[in-house]
């Protein structure tokens, strides 16, 4: 029988030579050490190819050429049993460092048995691979023996049977993978998961199972894979265990159960296919196994899982429209034709299928390919086919590791390394090589392309995008390099946190399957943004507010353009993004014809609003559906201002009649409301004044409302007529609360307004609401001037037409009285040093408070409407910038400054409207990419350039302030 004949006899071939005289010049310098006549001239041809070919087997080889001997004078069956004996028994030597040795010297001698059969054409591939999976599973033993024997030395682990550790030890080892499928490649890392039983650990009293155990995983992985003089045993990758990021090394049964049952996605269902108990309490592991099967394998044909699973394939490589394949630094593992497309077209259907075929739940990749066909799911062409290329690829990927000993699938670039390895591979040439390899790839491609011909395609041009699983692959990296991420690695970590469902709003098994599929398009849309980071970062943290995101993820999959816009606004206007994200419908006003019309009428915005609001049933529902429709118009605004639609004082305009509307609407349902429970009151009217930047039709994306709340009633019948009566005043006081109320509390549907009302005659220490004489009598004899300012862009927005007319007849008599010049300048100035003093700015990009900013100009032109209001009446009511110009006109400036002084207010005031859409937290600390796309939206090449501009800006204004009210 072979199994005693001995490797040395048995040797069949070897890889072909380039350049035999150097091979033999490294063979001359050992060849002392072997027996006379020992190098027939087929061992030493399979010597000289590894002098040739391999830099990590031929110094095995020849540090020790008496080991080699004894190596290859016996039977490779009878050595391989005897190695993974050793290495099993090298935890029982009860030391650490004697083990650590043991283990490293047992795996070199292993690796080098191993390629000797292969290359020696021995051993076909799944008795190398079973070869190297039962090593590592030895390996694995071994070291948790040698972990649980130093536990029980110190007395924190009381083993029941001193013999056997690891039977009744409450720990689980799983290998995933090629591991555990048996198919472990030749310099592979190894997938374990460390589970654990509490309730069955025999520990120490009071110690803790979760750090025993982790530190037990740390230990096993440290002895493993740490570097010493003698080398490695093996790399140990503990990421397939549930949620990495944020779960220790060992995890318990129980959590990992609960884990699995509820975010347990369609990868790991994958990953275990292939999972094995092989250290530990193996019948627990396996327990572990068969309660977790109704997770791996549904019940009903999981058709939706071929989607998921395919989207993950898709995020490394498209199917169709990739067809060139280079030979040269291709991946035989990840490129197109590569295993990981047989492995895909095998698991996946799997999946699909061995819910109800149990013949179908197979680890081994080869067998399932049979099974596949047996069942009937696929011919015997491809399972023909995909067997003979899977030969072949695993065939190439254990001679690119058996070069180096490194983790890598990728074969060389240049020319002469790459002629080299053809050699290795057992090719004559290059070109034979390249036509097998190209052969074998397009069968490959073909079949997988077959399983997933109907699928929508996703995937991006520019490279790699492989965020399922655990690993940071090399190549999305630089593809998010590409796309403009600067933390790449931070991205990938934020959208691994989804798919492990992190975020609330990704929890759902449907939300993350429809993320798997959305994501390579995602991120590609990110990356066109100015800040790909900063608007990943505004999706995560939406995604942490938004309780589920299934109805925005589906949106974004089926439309490219609302894609594209929502990329845009989580890296330009954070503030729509999360109103996207709160209400993902609003997309939808994007892709209506009107969008683009010009501007619309205040009557039209008036309309929109009523209809998205529609007939509420109670007052409750008027807030939820008024807070929605203004959302959605203020969205709409905004999307508008971002697209150039818009310009940001026809936004001021909007945003603002979208709040009289509002205010209007709320006025006229908390009154019928509050009315219908008190009565009416004899006479009552009352009217709400929108006073600051409502007033003067400049609102932006984010302000507050300042409204001055007025009543009026029947003096001779103070009382409401009603069930529950009361005073005049005492009811339109409690009215305006409850308007207030209704425009600022926030609901199940969000926030609508914050509202300010210290504008009001008395200012923050009187009633919240004034009646008429009451305002009279204030502005007549105890208004201060700034109050007096502050008029002059007070305008009526809502209540009882008559009564806001009388009010507006107070406002003009105020404003309008004769004053000195010279006395108002002063004050104005005075008040201006004043506000500086107490409030400060925050830089030059305060645009409302630095000097030479918005309020220097807002008050500038309320000195030249209280100053000449007399004179010139028709000042009242205007926006400042027209109040500058028509005091041009009037000689009260040069129509130089007037010019220069409108001008500055148009850019201060356009930049502030973009830096409220764009600029998430405190506007004036606008990061340079923040500020960079204002100033390209504002038609300036850099932040650089929109910086200068402002600052010239400012000083001409604060030189003109300080002169026109000296």
């Amino acid at each position: 029988m072979t199994e005693t004949v001995s490797l040395r006899e048995r040797l069949r071939r070897a890889p072909p030579l380039g350049d035999p005289e150097a091979a033999a010049r490294r063979l001359a310098d050992i060849e002392a050490a072997f027996p006379t006549g020992f190098l027939d001239p087929s061992l030493r041809r399979l010597l000289l190819a590894l002098a040739e070919h391999s830099p990590f087997l031929w110094p095995i080889v020849a540090r020790d050429p008496a080991r080699f001997v004894e190596l290859v004078s016996r039977s490779p069956e009878v050595a391989n049993a005897d190695l993974v004996a050793r290495q099993r028994a090298a935890g029982g030597l009860g030391d650490l460092a004697a083990t650590g040795r043991a283990l490293r010297l047992n795996r070199a001698e292993h690796a080098l048995l191993v390629a000797l059969a292969d290359l020696g054409g021995l051993w076909p591939l799944a008795t190398v691979t079973a070869a190297l999976s039962d090593f590592a599973d030895a390996s694995v033993q071994a070291a948790a023996d040698a972990l649980l024997a130093e536990a029980a030395a110190l007395g924190r682990f009381r083993p029941a049977d001193p013999g056997d550790l690891q039977t009744g030890s409450g720990l689980v080892i799983l290998a995933l993978g090629k591991h555990g499928a048996g198919e472990l490649n030749y310099s592979s890392d190894i997938d374990l998961v460390v589970f654990f039983d509490p309730a069955l650990a025999p520990l120490k009293e009071g110690l803790a199972a979760g750090p025993f155990f982790a530190k037990l995983a740390q230990g096993i992985a440290r002895l493993l894979q740490e570097r010493t003089a003698d080398g490695y045993v093996h790399r140990v990758d503990y990421r397939l265990r549930p949620d990495p990021g944020s779960t220790p090394t060992a995890v318990s049964l129980n959590a990992a159960y609960s884990y699995y049952e509820n975010l347990g996605q369609n990868w790991e269902r994958a990953a275990y296919i292939k999972a094995r108990p092989i250290a530990g309490d193996r019948a627990v592991g396996q327990r572990f196994l068969d309660d977790l099967r109704p997770f791996v394998w549904r019940k009903y044909f999981d058709f939706a899982s071929i989607a998921d699973v395919h989207a993950m394939k898709r995020q490394i490589h498209a199917v169709r429209g990739h067809d060139t394949l280079a030979v040269a630094g291709h991946d035989i593992k990840l490129g197109r034709g590569g295993i990981r497309e047989i492995e895909f077209f095998v698991q996946t259907q799997q999946l699909v299928f061995g819910g109800r075929r149990p013949a179908l739940r197979g680890r081994r990749t080869v067998e399932m390919l049979s099974a596949l066909a047996d069942e009937g799911w696929i011919d015997a062409t491809a399972r023909d086919e995909l067997a003979q290329a899977y030969d072949f690829l695993r065939t190439i990927e254990h001679r690119i590791q058996m070069v180096r000993d490194e983790q890598t699938q990728r074969l060389p670039t240049e020319p002469a390394e790459l002629e080299g390895f053809a050699r290795f591979a057992g090719f004559a040439t290059l070109g034979d090589f390249g036509a097998a390899l190209l052969r074998q790839a397009r069968r490959v491609q073909a079949h997988y392309a077959l399983l997933f011909e109907a699928e929508p395609d996703l995937s991006v041009a520019v490279g790699d995008l492989v965020f399922s699983g655990t690993g940071d692959d090399p190549a999305t990296l630089a593809t998010l390099r590409t796309l403009g991420f600067r933390e790449p690695e931070r991205a990938v970590e934020t959208v691994r946190g989804w798919h492990f469902g992190r975020r609330p709003a990704v929890r759902t098994a449907r939300a993350r399957e429809v993320l798997t599929e959305l994501v390579p398009a995602l991120m590609q849309a990110l990356g066109g943004t100015a800040d790909p980071d900063a608007a990943l970062e505004t999706l995560d943290r939406a995604f942490t507010r938004m309780p589920a995101a299934l109805e925005l993820l589906t949106i974004l999959r089926s439309n490219e353009r609302l894609r594209l816009l929502f990329a845009d606004l989580l890296g330009t206007a954070p503030r729509l993004a999360e109103t996207v994200s709160f209400s993902p419908h609003v997309l939808d006003a994007v892709l209506e014809p009107d969008f683009a019309a010009p501007p619309p009428e205040p009557g039209g915005i008036a309309a929109h609003f009523q209809a998205l609001l529609g007939r509420p049933s109670g007052h409750e529902d008027f807030l939820d559906r008024s807070r929605d429709a203004a959302r959605h118009l203020r969205f709409l605004t905004g999307a508008r201002l971002l697209s150039g639609i818009l310009a940001p004082a026809e936004a001021g305009r909007a945003y603002s009649t979208l709040a009289d509307t509002v205010v209007a609407a709320a006025t006229e349902e908390v009154s019928r409301a509050f009315f219908a429970e008190h009565g009416a009151v004899p006479g009552g009217r009352l009217v709400v004044l929108g006073m600051g930047r409502l007033g003067s039709y400049q609102l932006t994306a984010e302000s507050d409302l300042d409204l001055v709340v007025v009543y009026d009633f029947d003096p001779q019948d103070r009382r409401s007529v009603g069930p529950r009566p009361l005073d005049a005043a005492v009811a339109y006081n409690r009215l305006t609360q409850r308007l207030v109320a209704a425009l600022t509390v926030p609901t199940r549907r969000g926030h609508l307004y914050e509202v300010d009302l210290r504008l009001r005659p008395g200012g923050g220490q009187g009633p919240v609401a004034v009646q008429l004489r009451g305002v009279r009598a204030y502005y007549e004899t105890e208004a201060e001037l700034w109050e007096h300012m502050a008029l002059t862009r007070a305008r009526v927005i809502a209540g009882d037409a008559d009564l806001g007319a009388e009010v507006l007849d107070i406002v003009r008599a105020v404003v309008t009285r004769p004053r000195e010049a010279s006395t108002v300048y002063d004050a104005v100035r005075a008040m201006r040093t004043l506000v500086a003093e107490s409030k400060g700015d925050a830089g030059p990009l305060d645009l409302k408070l630095a000097p030479g900013g918005l309020l220097d100009l807002d008050f500038l032109a309320q000195a030249l409407v209280l100053a000449q209001g007399a004179r010139f009446p028709d000042l009242l009511g205007l926006p400042a910038p027209e109040v500058l110009a028509r005091a041009s006109g009037y000689g009260l400036l040069t129509h130089d400054e007037g010019e220069r002084l409108g001008s500055a207010y148009r850019q201060f005031d356009d930049v502030l409207q973009w830096q409220r859409l764009m600029v998430a937290g405190e506007p004036a600390q606008a990061s340079t990419v923040a500020l960079t796309r204002l100033a390209v939206a504002l038609g300036m090449p850099d932040a650089t350039h929109l910086r200068v501009r402002l600052d010239e800006h400012r000083a001409e204004v604060r030189s003109l302030f300080d002169r026109l009210l000296a």
